[in-house]
């Protein structure tokens, strides 16, 4: 947590939150609570990325996913922005990194959704069921194709949990309620036990852990370390027959890499709910895999989603005129 100056005067904020996804779009009636609930500070709004050029001059305070490094350099009166996602990566450019700005985001808020999600695709995969709705559609009764390739249980299987933020921390607790041996990577070996882990190995440990883990969960930050985090060494290394989910960032795993181990059988499957590229090119290799199970970048989305971030950011604004430590500041050094 950081602590920031009071303010008592009213402020511009700049609210530009827009994607092609409808589903991250903030909703209008989500501006105007912000405004009804500060009616002393003026919201400015934005919806393409000219728009909030034109409007972040006047911006004590931005609350968006991107500021892009012109807008930066537009922005002389920029103190605080606050992102409705948990990775800012995209924005920890040099000249970001080394301003005075400081940024907090929206970690921890989606750790349960996408711990659920982590847990329906690995069950999913363990219980063959990509190939049953494959036969489904086909009407075919499959029931000696998918016990000949058997289904396996999370009970006693080994889960390595890549990352133990919020997101690998939910993961860590439900795999260890079913009874999966959990072992954990992060930056810190030597930080405080997590529930649900046994053991935690630094990222020196990565390729020993991966050749014990029946389960491979991706769930770091997208920093200069992690990115190609999981390349041809390290799938090489892998359990043959492990499965790989990951609902981190697109950039830590080697597609071609990934797309080759599932191939040769190294894999024996994949959930994927983030890409290099987003959406997926049609003309990925991946689409067609029969076992991969792949998701529209969705995992984290709550039904009460914008209610969250609002809120989230409502009670940070909320700190930032008392001057009083915000929630989540992200290491602009370290990534997150």
């Amino acid at each position: 947590m950081r602590s920031v100056r009071p303010t008592t005067i009213s402020m511009h904020i700049l609210i530009f939150i827009h994607s092609p996804f409808a589903m991250w779009n903030i909703p209008q009636e989500h501006v105007a609570r912000l405004r009804c609930g500060f009616p002393s500070h003026t919201f400015l709004e934005a919806r393409s990325g000219d728009e909030a050029l034109a409007l972040i001059p006047e911006a004590e305070v931005a609350f968006s996913a991107q500021v892009a490094r012109d807008q930066l350099r537009a922005a002389p009166r920029l103190r605080w922005i606050h992102s409705p996602a948990a990775g800012v990566g995209g924005m920890l450019y040099p000249e970001m990194v080394a301003s005075p700005v400081v940024i907090t985001n929206s970690r921890g808020m989606a750790a349960d959704a996408m711990a659920e999600h982590v847990m329906a695709v690995t069950l999913a995969l363990f219980r063959q069921v990509p190939l049953a709705v494959r036969r489904q559609a086909e009407r075919v009764w499959a029931q000696d194709e998918i016990s000949a390739l058997g289904h396996r249980r999370l009970e006693g299987a080994g889960v390595l949990v890549v990352g133990l933020g919020a997101i690998g921390r939910a993961v860590a607790r439900r795999m260890a309620a079913l009874g999966a041996r959990v072992t954990g990577i992060r930056r810190r070996a030597d930080a405080p036990p997590v529930a649900g882990v046994g053991v935690v190995h630094g990222p020196g440990e990565l390729h020993d852990a991966l050749s014990h883990a029946d389960v491979v969960v991706i769930a770091a930050p997208h920093t200069r370390e992690t990115r190609g985090l999981i390349g041809a060494a390290e799938l090489a290394a892998t359990k043959p027959g492990a499965v790989l989910v990951n609902v981190s960032r697109g950039r830590l795993v080697d597609e071609a890499a990934l797309v080759a181990a599932l191939e040769s059988g190294r894999l024996a499957g994949a959930a994927l709910d983030v890409f290099a590229q987003e959406p997926l090119p049609a003309a990925s290799p991946l689409w067609d895999m029969p076992h991969v199970l792949i998701t529209p970048h969705t995992s984290g989305f709550r039904p009460d989603h914008w209610d969250a971030a609002t809120e989230l950011f409502a009670d940070n604004l909320r700190r930032f005129e008392r001057g009083e430590p915000l929630l989540n500041v992200v290491e602009k050094v370290h990534g997150y």
